[in-house]
């Protein structure tokens, strides 16, 4: 899923490079499911405020 939705080449050429553009695809796909996820299931999402 993630080759598919963020390309399957990475862009970096240093190996710590390559591994951090990695864990941001990880990142950003994890985020699309949970948002995707939201509006399937129709779930609100509640943000903490500073007030009590």
């Amino acid at each position: 899923m993630i080759k598919s939705k963020f390309g399957e080449r990475l862009g970096s050429k240093t190996v710590v490079a390559q591994t951090n553009e990695v864990l941001c695809k990880v990142l950003c796909h994890n985020l699309c499911c949970v948002i995707q996820s939201m509006y399937e299931l129709g779930i609100e999402p509640t943000f903490w405020t500073d007030k009590p």
